[in-house]
């Protein structure tokens, strides 16, 4: 591995290198992937045994038919086969999505998969990205984001649930509800790649409700859930009309033969699978916990397969990326070319506890080390980090951990006491696996969630605020003592001067009422603003040209604005299904 393998990022198209280029650059083998967010327990051994022993026949012959292959896995998740369109990975979903169902604009919180916001902004459409701000710990407010969408006559709304890379969750009848509301938009996506990992409820997915509704797309991935991404397998499930639309655009063979025999395999290993997914769901609360015992870290809440950290005040994400890599041949993901995150966010991957300790060994020596060679500079001496790491401290303090000036939350930040480590959503116990069929969309059969430490009202609330644990920044060098693995306390506070405070989370605001849907009759919703012409930025922010420097600011706005396309909403209001899907509305 060279020295500095920061030309290695810089050269890549993807955020990141691909594991190929990492092993030809070293020694024939690949550094520990705290990357790239993969199940690292399935398949199994004996699995790939199977594969292996088959490879000459799986790469000679042709594939059969998409239509073979999602028949195959629609009998195994039970959903209708004419609602279900696989792609050659969930980009290649995304992609046809905004070529054939995206007309104008696109809204997205950020930050989020890099595509949501790309792949658009390639075809010429307006996006429109809602900020997730860190003093609420990157949580999403439905009502927020749809006033958001009312102002800017936005036609299409996406939903990650889990987010990526904050790992961020919304609860089903949130997002129920949220679909309902805006059933007068063209089209709601709801991006599921990563909700197998959920445990926050025992079935979280909503695929079953978007095949009733004329505008709802659900995704979900195969790769990360299998464990496979080298497969570059996923799907959609929509209303028949809506997935036979992008089915129709695919190629009869866009999958390939490696995705066929792991698709017809599951039906032995339903188990085996569903064991998987417990573990990582175990991993993630062990992992939380260690990281947390770091001094000056901050660890967020993951309903995904992955945790979202702040480095400590000083530390630059480049450079502790490029350290992990050559002195530890680790590799994380710094989060600095995500819009709405910056280089001070790693985005970590859950694997197994004996990497684990590899990754905290290994973040202690770079980030605490010695003196002179840390990431983290030392405090008294002045701020000799970068300046624009320095910049972003400041902005974060000045903005209570909001990001952007003009939308700093409204509510000053309430004090209280720092939860304890690793205090996320339940665990649930180990349990046997449902006999027969595996349905995927559904989070695996839980067991009553096991106490956490500190936080039992926590638990039984049915919105868990999603607060971020935060460790105190060192005084002195020396590494944090052996963490017990069950339960870790938050350490306390250390007499240290520090240039900017770590500002205090800021309760999320009480929910709103998401607005309504409008009638296709009535005229276009805050008269007074309009559809925003292309390149305006949205309450004082940044449009996407504009950050991804394609439009310098200050660039003039066109003058004529856009005229707002017809909604689609349901025939007949009274048919509404209510807020859990269930039923009618009244």
């Amino acid at each position: 591995m060279p020295d500095n393998v920061t030309s290695l990022f810089r050269n890549s198209a993807a955020h990141s290198p691909s594991m190929a280029a990492l092993t030809r650059q070293g020694d024939g083998s690949g550094p520990v992937d705290f990357c790239i967010p993969c199940n690292p327990y399935f398949p199994t051994p004996a699995m790939f045994e199977e594969m292996a022993a088959r490879l000459r026949e799986i790469v000679t012959y042709y594939p059969s038919s998409a239509e073979t292959i999602t028949a195959e896995l629609c009998d195994l998740l039970r959903l209708p086969p004419q609602c279900v369109a696989m792609g050659n990975g969930s980009t290649e979903l995304i992609t046809w999505i905004d070529h054939l169902l995206v007309r104008e604009s696109l809204a997205v919180p950020v930050p989020t998969f890099g595509r949501w916001t790309d792949q658009p902004m390639e075809t010429g459409k307006r996006v429109d990205m809602f900020p997730l701000q860190e003093a609420n710990g990157f949580a999403l407010d439905l009502a927020q984001y749809g006033e958001f969408l009312r102002k800017r006559g936005t036609r299409v709304a996406v939903v990650c649930n889990p987010n990526n890379p904050d790992g961020g969750y919304l609860r089903k009848q949130q997002v129920v509800q949220f679909m309902d509301a805006m059933a007068d938009l063209d089209l709601v996506v709801v991006d599921e790649s990563f909700l197998e990992f959920a445990d926050a409820e025992t079935d979280p997915s909503v695929v079953q409700e978007a095949m009733l509704r004329p505008n709802v797309v659900v995704l979900r991935s195969l790769g990360k859930n299998f464990g496979l991404h080298g497969i570059r397998f996923g799907y959609l499930v929509a209303n028949p009309a809506l997935a036979g639309r992008v089915r129709s655009m695919l190629p009869k063979w866009n999958l390939n033969s490696f995705a066929e025999h792991v698709v017809f395999m599951l039906r032995e290993h339903g188990a085996e699978y569903a064991r998987s997914l417990l573990q990582v769901r175990r991993d993630r609360l062990d992992m939380a916990s260690h990281l947390s015992a770091l001094p000056g870290l901050t660890v967020y809440p993951s309903q995904g397969n992955f945790l979202f950290v702040r480095l400590p005040v000083g530390a630059e994400g480049t450079v502790v990326r490029d350290r992990m890599l050559t002195e530890h041949r680790i590799l994380v993901r710094e989060c600095g070319n995500k819009i709405g995150s910056s280089s001070r966010f790693l985005r970590l991957v859950v694997r197994p506890q004996v990497d684990v300790r590899r990754l905290v060994s290994g973040l202690e020596q770079v980030l605490y080390g010695t003196r002179r060679g840390a990431a983290v500079p030392e405090l008294s001496n002045g701020t000799s980090y970068s300046a624009g790491t320095a910049a972003i401290d400041r902005l974060m303090s000045e903005t209570n951990g909001a990001g952007v000036r003009g939308l700093a939350a409204q509510a000053a930040p309430a004090p209280g006491p720092t939860p304890a480590a690793g205090t996320g959503m339940p665990l649930p116990a180990a349990a046997p696996p449902p006999a027969g069929g595996m349905p995927m969309p559904a989070a695996a059969q839980a067991a009553p969630p096991q106490p956490q430490p500190m936080a039992p009202a926590a638990a039984a609330m049915p919105t868990p605020a999603p607060t971020p644990v935060r460790a105190p920044v060192p005084a002195a060098a020396a590494a944090p003592p052996p963490v017990p693995p069950a339960m870790v306390p938050t350490p306390p506070p250390m007499p240290t001067p520090v240039p900017a405070p770590v500002p205090a989370p800021v309760p999320a605001p009480a929910p709103t009422p998401i607005p309504a849907p409008v009638p296709a009759a009535a005229p276009a919703p805050a008269a007074a603003l309009g559809p925003t012409p292309p390149g305006v930025p949205a309450r004082g922010g940044l449009t996407a040209a504009q950050v991804r420097g394609m439009t310098a600011p200050g660039t003039p706005v066109p003058a004529a604005g856009l005229t707002p396309a017809p909604a689609t909403g349901w025939p007949n209001a009274q048919s509404w299904p209510n807020a859990a899907g269930m039923g009618q509305a009244g």
